[in-house]
């Protein structure tokens, strides 16, 4: 006979889960208990949101979903910045809610939340098990969900008198999800298609990758010839460095990228949902059908026309599409990515000047001096992340976590979750100071696990990409983007860390170096100047403009 709670941690055991994040609660106490015997380890966040968006990170990495325990009402309200990450990213992950006890519910007892209706829009699947011996059949499901399709997150409310009943069943057996495929024909259908090509463009994103279909796409472009762009905070999916990739297309596009895909007559969205960020405002392609032939592939049948009217739609993971690609003969060989690489080196060779002591320029050419190419880049939300995104190198896959869903202060819970699955590899979370604040809390949780993450604190005392916009649309009218900052490397210390202030662009070589090697969590406050409002833009320029 086992408890719910031991039942839900065997159910764990047998899908292969080695780490939950959580932020305990009386409401799921026999699940704790159930973890104190599990060889799982139990990662213990200062906040359901951080812990919520370590769990996606997780998710993100493994491609199996991440799991997170938090306890009900304010608990589960705080976890659902992470849901939200998880939906937009199509990220795989379940969240585990304690919930009141059964006979309570309708009286608005303590923390009572209704989870469907609080869940229902961000998450693929909101259930509540009520009856102990369902757990094995309900994880189970959850997991299909989870991976299925398009991926995403899954709520589970879990009452605690539930936790605490017993029973006598069978844990249930891994789970593997059906991988879509494309068919025969679609796939004669795109050979054609690419053959009558004269300025064709593959664009990748989604998720549902592995190793194997970053390999497989390479191929396949070298194969048609075909310039390659990420969609927003994807890049991760093409070598940086390889004569067929064309750049980012997402925030802040290359102007020559942008005219490359507006003027490309075929356009393969390989797993990429194309939505508002890289689709420039839906500006890019007419809607419902677009001006470019359209050929749509992505794991979820439910996102093929959703916004766009497809020439050609395969319902096909990136996998499995690549895989029957790749028995398909080049009809001649052509090269359309030259131009177009060019374009990308030219946008990022060059290293601007910017306002200020410290030049982002010069800690981004020591970044890519230094760093092994697969070192993990994380991110939140900011103008701060254009250095990043443009100026880096991604070189392989699994080396970067970044919210497409524009979250602030996703980029130290996902460094740590970053660290702890890949503890020989250095892991890089930039952030900016508005960014930081939203979850710095969890630089104590990589002191206490031993995340050896190195945080770039990019600090110029304003909500950077705000400011932008204010200063933009209501020139000189500052209201509400201001901040008094404290002094974070003195926050770093006392949570037992490394920590250094830079203020100027020659002390960042030495600050970084010492990082490295101090074997601790670390953190760099880099003072930049609040005009140097982006890589290209001043804002006395947005002010003018």
């Amino acid at each position: 006979m086992k408890t719910g709670g031991e039942l839900i941690v065997e159910c764990l055991e047998a899908q292969g889960v080695d780490r939950v994040f959580c932020v305990p609660g009386e409401s799921y106490l026999a699940v704790l208990d159930a973890l104190h015997d599990s060889p799982i380890d139990t990662v213990v966040a200062r906040q359901e949101g951080g812990a919520a968006m370590m769990a996606e990170a997780d998710g993100k990495m493994l491609g199996r979903p991440g799991i997170c325990f938090v306890t009900r009402g304010p608990g589960a309200t705080n976890a659902a910045a992470g849901v939200h990450v998880a939906k937009q990213d199509s990220t795989p992950m379940i969240l585990f809610v304690g919930q009141i006890g059964r006979r309570m519910r309708g009286r608005e007892a303590f923390q009572e939340v209704d989870y469907r209706q609080t869940f229902g829009d961000l998450a693929k699947w909101v259930e509540e098990i009520d009856h102990v011996d369902r757990i094995p059949e309900v994880i189970s499901h959850a997991y299909h969900v989870a991976m299925s399709g398009r991926p995403g997150p899954v709520v589970l409310a879990l009452p605690e008198d539930m936790l605490t009943e017993k029973c006598d069943v069978n844990v249930g057996s891994f789970v593997e999800v059906a991988e879509p495929a494309p068919t025969l024909g679609s796939i004669k259908k795109l050979k054609g298609m690419l053959g009558a090509a004269e300025k064709p463009f593959l664009v990748l994103g989604g998720s549902r990758w592995t190793e194997a279909a970053v390999k497989d796409v390479q191929k396949f472009a070298e194969d048609w010839g075909l310039p390659v762009g990420c969609s927003f905070r994807r890049q991760q999916l093409f070598d940086h460095l390889h004569p067929n990739y064309a750049g980012d297309i997402g925030l802040g596009i290359n102007p020559s990228l942008k005219d490359a895909l507006s003027e490309s007559d075929l356009v393969i969205l390989l797993g990429a949902r194309f939505s508002e960020n890289p689709s420039q405002s839906f500006s890019l392609f007419d809607i419902p059908t677009p001006k470019q032939k359209l050929v749509h592939i992505h794991s979820g049948a439910e996102e093929l026309g959703r916004i766009y009217n497809p020439d050609l739609a395969i319902n096909a993971s990136p996998g499995a599409f690549l895989e029957l690609m790749q028995t398909v003969t080049p009809s001649d060989q052509k090269d359309y990515a030259t131009e177009a690489h060019s374009g990308y080196r030219a946008w990022t060779d060059a290293l601007p000047q910017t306002p200020g002591d410290v030049q982002m320029g010069m800690v981004m050419q020591h970044l890519r001096e230094k760093l092994a190419d697969d070192a993990i880049m994380t991110n939140g939300a900011g103008n701060y992340a254009i250095w990043l995104h443009r100026f880096w190198r991604f070189r392989k896959f699994g080396t970067q976590l970044a919210p497409t869903s524009g979250s602030m202060g996703y980029g130290l819970p996902a460094a740590v979750a970053g660290k702890l699955r890949n503890p020989d590899k250095q892991v890089v979370c930039f952030a900016g100071d508005g960014c930081f604040q939203m979850t710095l809390q969890e630089f104590g949780t990589a002191v206490q696990c031993g995340a050896n993450i190195i945080v770039l604190l990019i600090d110029n005392g304003v909500y950077g990409t705000i400011r932008m916009h204010q200063e933009r649309e209501y020139p000189a009218r500052i209201s509400g983007t201001d901040l008094k900052n404290p002094d974070f490397a003195m926050i770093a210390k006392a949570y037992g860390g490394h920590a250094e202030t830079v203020s100027q662009s020659e002390d960042f070589e030495g600050a970084f170096a010492r990082a490295q090697a101090s074997g601790k969590p670390s953190l760099i406050h880099i003072l930049t100047d609040p005009e140097a409002s982006t890589p290209t833009v001043t804002l006395t320029q947005l002010r003018d403009s």
